[in-house]
């Protein structure tokens, strides 16, 4: 399935459980269980388009840019400037 068919099955199923908190409340009432379940409701069908807005645009899929690292060693001028982390700079001595 593709992302967008899953965006879609899970607004068909919210779509359902919106319908069964519905008829829920025909028989229960207006309880604060009742209520609670619908706010939860509401909090889900918020993130839902949450997610189809921030869903990217059906397509090809872009692949990421491959950076090659040299095996060969890294010049030593690089690191003159640094101290040997936790031995201290290479002119002093270590506690």
């Amino acid at each position: 399935m593709s992302l967008q068919d899953d965006l879609k099955a899970a607004q068909r199923c919210l779509d359902e459980l919106g319908r069964s908190v519905d008829s829920l409340e025909q028989h229960v009432g207006d309880t604060l269980d009742v209520r609670r379940v619908r706010a939860d409701t509401d909090h889900l069908r918020a993130s839902l388009a949450q997610l189809r807005e921030a869903a990217p645009a059906e397509g090809p899929v872009a692949q990421p840019e491959v950076i090659r690292i040299p095996d060969k060693p890294y010049d030593d001028s690089l690191w003159s400037d640094v101290d040997d982390e936790g031995l201290g700079a290479k002119d002093r001595h270590a506690p």
